[in-house]
């Protein structure tokens, strides 16, 4: 039986966060559902969730790009009580 030896880099890089740009330097319309999870301090399943039941805050509907979520930045704002 082998064991898998993992460097250090490869266990902080499953355990660590992405880091996102800040909110306000975002200039796209949409962001993914990791992404928007992140601003909204949610987890992407959460985000996931809200999406196939439509629980959303309001302003926040995902748009559907190829059986993807994309996420309005305007949206992530509007929820967040920041313009």
């Amino acid at each position: 039986m082998q064991t898998t030896q993992h460097c250090a880099e490869t266990r902080r890089a499953a355990t660590e966060p992405h880091q996102f740009p800040s909110l306000d330097l975002v200039n796209r319309p949409t962001v993914p559902t990791e992404q928007a999870a992140y601003y909204l301090n949610r987890r992407p399943q959460t985000m996931r969730g809200w999406a196939s039941a439509e629980t959303f805050p309001d302003g926040l509907r995902p748009v559907r790009i190829n059986g993807r979520l994309a996420w309005p930045v305007s949206g992530i704002r509007s929820a967040l009580g920041v313009q």
